[in-house]
């Protein structure tokens, strides 16, 4: 049975630009499925340091992606059956994701994966790459960005926050890093969708975000779009 009557918001952005909130919130709000394409990364990255994998093993590092015995529920993730929420926050799993994101094989093997997520009423997907490669027919895309000193600021208070040791100047140099090699990966490089709605968020907070989405979605069903 064909998906494509089924409507997809994608909300793509660099680290700690909000996208993971706004489109949590704007898929409990539409009573969406939800996605954080993200989190797959950082599972597989947690998978391959608890296993002590070869990080320059494309191959094996795929397979574990290919393998993953996750799932998600509400905002909590397990792997293994095992709450790894607040594990894969962790600074080390996530720089380890960045690194991985760029593995062609890797990206291949969480492709099929990624789209079985759409599902009926609709999805609401976050990531990096969701309107460019994974639904670039989706009917919404949004690219949410914001400057580095406001993401850090906001990585710093969310890591304190979970409980996690956090520098506000490591957190510049490693958000500037993550965003160079992001945006200059030879496969699927961060960058806003054709026909994205781009959102800098570095003054509003998340509610404002959220209401903004809402409303091109709202404007798109008017235009019987959607």
């Amino acid at each position: 049975m064909t998906t494509a009557h089924i409507p997809v918001i994608t909300i793509d952005g660099p680290t700690a630009s909000g996208k993971g909130t706004v489109a949590h919130k704007v898929a409990l709000d539409l009573h969406f499925h939800y996605l954080d394409s993200g989190a797959l990364y950082r599972l597989t990255a947690l998978s391959a340091l608890r296993k002590n994998v070869d990080l320059r093993d494309e191959h094996a590092i795929a397979k574990l992606a290919e393998d993953l015995p996750c799932r998600f529920s509400g905002e909590h993730v397990f792997l293994d059956q095992i709450d790894v929420s607040a594990a894969i926050r962790a600074e080390e799993v996530g720089n380890t994701a960045s690194k991985i994101a760029a593995l062609p094989t890797v990206r291949q093997a969480l492709y099929g994966l990624q789209l079985g997520f759409r599902k009926a009423p609709g999805l609401v997907a976050d990531g990096r790459d969701m309107g460019t490669v994974i639904f670039p027919q989706a009917q919404l895309k949004v690219f949410l960005t914001a400057s580095v000193e406001a993401r850090a600021e906001r990585r710093y208070k969310q890591l304190i926050g979970k409980g996690f040791s956090a520098n506000m100047h490591d957190l510049l140099k490693d958000l500037t890093e993550r965003d160079a090699r992001d945006a200059n990966r030879k496969i699927a490089p961060l960058k806003p969708a054709e026909g994205a709605h781009v959102l800098d968020t570095s003054a509003m907070t998340a509610d404002e975000a959220v209401e903004q989405v809402r409303k091109w979605y709202a404007d798109l069903k008017k235009h019987h779009v959607v």
